[in-house]
């Protein structure tokens, strides 16, 4: 859903799936793959709508500051 969603043009509810999607990610490290992996997805498609979704989720998912929490 988060990946069909992400190329809604409004902007509520592409900060909405961006939300989402960076609350699953960081949620456990079992779903931050799985969430990294749909950022991909979304980039993959190079459309500049859902770009910014993929990519901001991304910066946080592979930042320090998760990745450390993950790790613990």
């Amino acid at each position: 859903m988060i990946e069909r969603e992400a190329y809604d043009h409004r902007n509520f509810v592409k900060k909405a799936i961006n939300w989402a999607l960076r609350q699953i990610g960081k949620r456990n490290a079992v779903l931050h793959p799985h969430a990294v992996k749909t950022a991909e997805n979304i980039l993959a498609q190079q459309n500049k709508k859902a770009n910014w979704v993929a990519l901001d989720a991304l910066r946080e998912l592979n930042g320090n500051v998760v990745l450390s929490k993950l790790s613990r």
